[in-house]
C-alpha cells in the first residue's frame, strides 16, 4: 500500500445528518459549509427565504416550500481532514433517499430538537444505523432557546434508542440564555460572543478554565458554581468514554449547540473529525474488501436527473471504497458485465461543479451516466467485486398515472423510466385492454408532488394522477398460477415492476398479513425486492 493511499483515507470523514423534519438539519448542513470554508456567508432560517436559499437545497420545489426532497453530496476540508457530507432529506416522505445514502456513509450525526428529544423519524432513521453498526453523533440543537434539562434530555434518549450518551459538549445558560459550552475533553469553558448578523458569520469565542477566577466574574457565581457542580454530577455518575463502543454503535458522542447562532457548531465539528473513523472496510462478495486494497472499487447509492435542466443531464453518484479513483478510468459493473469508462467525473455543492482528477475511499463523485448504470451497481477494476444491493422499500401509496395529451404517452414512459432508475418513485404496470397501464408507488404522499412537478418541468408532460386504495404491497415468488391465484382475491391486485418482478398490492394490512399466514407454504413474500 502506497503513504499516499494511506494518508488520504485516514484523513477522510464521510458522514450524513439524520434528523425529524425542522430540527434544523439544513441550517447546520449550511453552518458545517461556513466553517469549512466552503461558503464565506451563511443566511439564517429566516433570511435564507428572503436571500437566497440553503446551499444543498438546489431543487426548485425545495426552494419553494424550504424543505429538503433530494439528497445533495457536499465536500470540505478542516483542520485537515477531507469532509464529506451526504446531505439527505428532511422530509419523512423521502425516507428511503435517505436509506440509501447512510448505506455510502461511515458514520452519522442525530440532529435533536432541545424541546422536543427523540421523534419518531429519528427513531426509525437511527434503528438503520444500528442494523448497520454505524457511529451515530448526537447534536442537541437550538439551545439559543430554553429547552428540556439537558440530564433528562439524554436520559430519554439512552432508554428511547437503547444507546449511551456521553457528552463531549455540555451546555452553559443563564436564564434561558446560552452563553457556551464546557469542553470536557479539552477542559475548557468557550464563551461565545453573538456576531449580531444572525450567524451569517464565525462566532468569536473566549476560553476559560473551570476554576479560573475570571470564570465567576464572567458567568456569575451561581452559573459557575452550577456549571461545576453538574460537570461533577457527569464526571461521577456518567459512563465512561469508550472509543471502541463508538466505532460499534453503542455510546454516542454528545455535543450541545445552536445551529442558528452558531453556538457550539465549531466545537462539535472539530471533536467530531476526531471522533469519527476513517473509511471502513466493507462487506462485499467474495470478502471483505478494505480500503487500502490497491485496485479501485466503489457502489452507485444515488442516480439523480436533469441536475442541470440545460442540459438533460444524468448523474450517477458513487461511493470510492477502495483504491484510487482516476478520471477516465475504465472498470467493470458486476451487474451488467459491461466495461464503463468513468469519464467527466465531478464533485458538487448543490449545482456548483468540480471536475475531478482522483479520488480517495470514502470520497464520492459524480459520474455522467447514460443510462447503463443502475442504483446498487458495484464497479471495479481488478479482480472481480460485488457489494450489498441497495433495497427498494415497499411503498404505502398508490396512483394510476394519465396524460391528457396522448401524443405526450411516450415522453411519459421515458420520464417515468427515469424517475424510477433514480429512485424518485417507483413505477409498476398493470395489464389492461389498452396494454400495460403505469402505476406509481410513493413511502409517502409528497413523492406525488414532486413526481408531477418534475414531469412536467423536465420531461415536457402535464400528467395526472387517481390515486388508487391500496396501502401495503409485496414482491412474491413461486408459481405464476398461484401469484395469479392469490392475488385474484378481493381488496387487492397484481401488478410488475420495472424489472418484471410480480407484485401484490393490497388495500388492508390485515388482509396482507392474513394473506401471508395463510400461503406460506406456497408462496414467498418480501417488504423489499429480492
Amino acid at each position: 500500500m502506497s503513504d499516499r493511499l494511506h494518508d488520504e483515507i485516514r484523513r477522510r470523514r464521510t458522514f450524513a445528518i439524520i434528523s425529524h423534519p425542522d430540527a434544523g438539519k439544513t441550517t447546520l448542513t449550511e453552518k458545517l459549509l461556513l466553517y469549512g470554508g466552503a461558503i464565506h456567508l451563511a443566511g439564517s432560517v429566516k433570511a435564507r427565504r428572503a436571500q437566497r436559499h440553503a446551499t444543498s437545497d438546489w431543487m426548485a420545489m425545495e426552494q419553494e416550500r424550504g424543505i429538503s426532497v433530494t439528497s445533495s453530496v457536499l465536500h470540505f476540508d478542516y483542520d485537515g481532514f477531507r469532509v464529506n457530507l451526504l446531505d439527505t432529506p428532511g422530509h419523512q416522505d423521502f425516507s428511503e433517499d435517505t436509506y440509501r445514502t447512510l448505506v455510502a456513509a461511515d458514520a452519522a450525526v442525530m440532529l435533536l430538537d432541545n424541546r422536543k428529544g427523540v421523534e419518531e423519524q429519528t427513531r426509525k432513521l437511527f434503528e438503520v444505523c444500528k442494523l448497520r453498526r454505524t457511529p451515530v453523533f448526537t447534536l442537541v440543537n437550538k439551545c439559543d432557546r430554553p429547552g428540556e434539562d439537558p440530564f433528562q434530555l439524554l436520559d430519554d434518549v439512552e432508554r428511547d434508542l437503547g444507546v449511551s450518551c456521553y457528552p463531549i459538549t455540555w451546555p452553559i445558560t443563564d436564564a434561558g440564555r446560552f452563553l457556551g459550552v464546557y469542553d470536557r475533553v479539552r477542559d475548557r469553558i468557550l464563551l461565545f460572543e453573538s456576531s449580531g448578523d444572525h450567524g451569517a458569520s464565525q462566532v468569536r469565542t473566549r476560553e476559560l478554565g473551570l476554576a479560573d477566577p475570571e470564570t465567576d466574574e464572567l458567568l456569575g457565581p451561581s452559573v459557575a458554581e452550577r456549571l461545576r457542580e453538574e460537570i461533577e454530577l457527569l464526571d461521577v455518575a456518567g459512563t465512561d468514554f469508550d472509543r471502541e463502543g463508538v466505532s460499534e454503535g453503542r455510546v454516542s458522542p454528545t455535543f450541545f449547540g445552536s445551529a442558528l447562532t452558531n453556538f457550539g457548531i465549531e466545537p462539535f465539528l472539530h471533536s467530531f473529525l476526531e471522533l469519527a473513523p476513517a473509511p471502513p472496510p466493507r462487506e462485499a462478495r467474495p470478502e471483505p474488501i478494505a480500503p487500502e486494497r490497491g485496485s479501485f472499487t466503489g457502489f452507485v447509492f444515488k442516480i439523480q436527473a436533469n441536475l442541470d435542466p440545460k442540459h438533460r443531464d444524468r448523474i450517477a453518484f458513487l461511493r470510492v471504497c477502495s483504491g484510487r479513483f482516476e478520471a477516465g478510468l475504465q472498470v467493470k459493473n458486476h451487474r451488467s458485465g459491461d466495461t464503463v469508462r468513468l469519464s467527466q467525473p465531478q464533485s458538487f455543492i448543490a449545482r456548483d461543479r468540480q471536475a475531478v482528477e482522483e479520488a480517495w475511499p470514502g470520497d464520492v463523485v459524480g459520474i455522467h451516466d447514460r443510462g447503463a448504470l443502475r442504483i446498487g451497481d458495484t464497479l471495479y477494476h481488478g479482480d472481480p467485486v460485488e457489494y450489498g444491493g441497495i433495497p427498494r422499500f415497499s411503498p404505502e401509496h398508490f396512483a394510476k398515472v394519465g396524460v391528457e395529451d396522448p401524443l405526450r404517452r411516450k415522453h411519459l414512459d421515458n420520464g417515468l423510466r427515469q424517475l424510477s432508475e433514480e429512485g424518485a418513485a417507483q413505477v409498476f404496470y398493470a395489464e389492461s385492454i389498452a396494454g400495460p397501464a403505469p402505476m406509481v408507488g410513493a413511502v409517502g404522499p409528497l413523492q406525488f408532488d414532486v413526481l408531477l412537478h418534475r414531469l412536467e418541468h423536465e420531461y415536457g408532460v402535464r400528467a395526472r394522477l387517481e390515486r388508487l386504495p391500496y396501502t401495503s404491497a409485496r414482491w412474491v415468488e413461486g408459481p405464476e398460477r398461484e401469484i395469479a391465484r392469490v392475488a385474484a382475491g378481493y381488496d387487492r391486485t397484481l401488478v410488475e415492476d420495472s424489472k418484471g418482478q410480480p407484485l401484490i398490492l393490497f388495500q388492508t394490512e390485515w388482509s396482507l398479513q392474513r394473506t401471508i399466514e395463510k400461503e406460506r407454504d406456497v408462496l414467498h413474500f418480501h417488504s423489499a425486492a429480492p
